[in-house]
């Protein structure tokens, strides 16, 4: 996997991925931005537009997720702040249609805690706690970007740098903690890279980086361009499909 803006030292601090040259210490500078269109059955049903911002003080994941025209109306939209260690230090979530719930998920003390709010049938906010350190990853529902920040950790944990280029090893499992704050859950997985591969979307071939993230629901498939930016996603078990626009 070569290098062609990137080296390893610190896209947000988490992963330790920096921009090149003189930016990396450019205050909120702009890591990743664009859309991904959300496919099911070949039909696009979302589109997810989304921001990845870096500072001296961390790092922030913006996302707004909203279905298309004749899809049953749904907006959504998210916020991740990490710490300059990656570590969580907000998390919110809104419901912007059709309903309002919206939850938010911070440290309490040494473990996580989401705060619940506007739910159907919910008369008065609710706490919940998870027994999760502050270094757990956030994998939402309807956040795909997310899934991309997952990947940077993994490289940054399992991959090395050396004369120019990042070698990672292939075939080996990384182990990570997640929760999902949308359904209240948390869950082990694990993320593997699976070596250069050539794969047909948009009507051309692209030779990409492929990895693949094993959880208790099944298996993701994610594959990321020279300079990390995660370009389509494969859930084949929900015959869903995530592209890059």
């Amino acid at each position: 996997m070569k290098i062609v803006r990137w080296g390893i030292a610190g896209v947000l601090a988490m992963v330790s991925l920096a921009w090149a040259g003189d930016k990396k210490d450019a205050p909120g500078q702009a890591v990743d931005s664009g859309s991904l269109g959300v496919f099911t059955n070949g039909h696009r049903i979302a589109t997810e537009t989304f921001s990845i911002e870096q500072s001296a003080n961390g790092s922030v994941i913006t996302s707004q997720f909203k279905t298309e025209e004749g899809i049953d109306k749904a907006a959504q939209s998210s916020e991740l702040q990490l710490a300059p260690n990656g570590d969580i230090r907000k998390y919110e979530w809104k419901e912007l249609s059709p309903g309002k719930t919206q939850a938010t998920v911070a440290p309490s003390n040494e473990y996580l805690m989401e705060h619940i709010s506007g739910a159907p049938d919910q008369k008065a906010p609710e706490d919940q706690p998870f027994l999760l350190p502050a270094s757990t990853s956030v994998l939402d529902d309807y956040f795909f970007i997310q899934r991309e920040v997952l990947v940077w950790r993994f490289m940054a944990s399992a991959c090395k740098q050396e004369k120019g280029e990042l070698k990672c090893p292939v075939n080996q499992k990384t182990q990570f903690g997640s929760m999902n704050p949308h359904q209240r859950s948390s869950q082990p997985l694990s993320v593997e890279f699976s070596g250069r591969d050539k794969v047909n979307f948009k009507g051309a071939e692209h030779e990409l980086n492929k990895f693949i993230l094993h959880g208790e629901g099944g298996d993701w498939t994610l594959w990321l361009d020279d300079q990390f930016k995660l370009q389509r996603i494969l859930v084949a078990g929900d015959n869903t499909e995530v592209i890059r626009d």
